[in-house]
């Protein structure tokens, strides 16, 4: 039987965001504890990030900025979401983001179904979410798209089919997505549990190795470098 690994790689063409952006205009952003420049941000502020990204597309001659897989981050500082006294800091993010303006169009990554969705709402959270479930070989597993706009999860049921390369959502701007600059998070999930709606896009330290495992890297499947 083959892995899921195995078989993300083996899958061509796909894309997650507007499809007549080619990957030679993606670039790649360091988003860890170890950008100087970025420690000189003030990344508690949306707008300030955002311009921050304009700025680092406009400079490059890009469209789309991505990374985030397996990095720690100061972002995350910010939000009680991942600084709860009682327990540890989450400050690594498990999920692939696309860093895009708002209302960019949100596409299906294979053939699957509508798992679940939720409006993840606060500061640093997900703000809109959808997740669908996949079914390839003998494996079921799943992907979560985040930060999306809320008319994305207003006419959508559990259990509606979707094809690869199909809208499914837009992106949310800064004032619904968790007050972040307007991105795509997109993750790949093998066991989602009870999880509905939501599952964790930022993990800490001690429970890196199992989300590592659980969450595979989606550049697997996307393919963009």
């Amino acid at each position: 039987m083959n892995t899921l690994e195995t078989i993300l790689k083996s899958i061509q063409n796909v894309k997650v965001i507007d499809d007549s952006i080619d990957y030679k205009n993606y670039i790649h952003l360091d988003l860890s504890t170890l950008n100087i420049e970025l420690s000189k941000l003030d990344v508690s502020n949306a707008i300030d990030f955002d311009i921050y990204i304009e700025n680092y597309l406009t400079a490059s001659k890009k469209k789309v900025v991505f990374g985030g897989y397996n990095e720690e981050r100061n972002l995350y500082k910010r939000s009680a979401v991942f600084n709860d006294p009682k327990t540890e800091e989450r400050n690594i993010h498990i999920g692939l983001d696309l860093w895009i303006k708002a209302g960019t169009l949100v596409l299906a990554a294979l053939d699957g179904t509508i798992h679940s969705f939720n409006y993840n709402a606060g500061l640093g959270d997900y703000g809109p979410t959808l997740i669908l479930e996949h079914k390839i070989e003998s494996q079921i597993f799943y992907t979560l798209y985040g930060h999306l706009s809320l008319e994305s999860i207003t006419e959508i049921e559990i259990g509606d089919i979707v094809k690869k390369g199909q809208q499914i959502a837009t992106l949310g701007n800064s004032a619904i997505n968790g007050d972040y600059s307007p991105h795509l998070h997109f993750q790949i999930i093998k066991n989602i549990g009870a999880n509905f709606g939501d599952y964790p896009g930022v993990c800490s330290k001690s429970d890196l190795d199992y989300y590592l495992e659980n969450c595979p890297d989606p550049n697997l499947l996307l393919k963009i470098t």
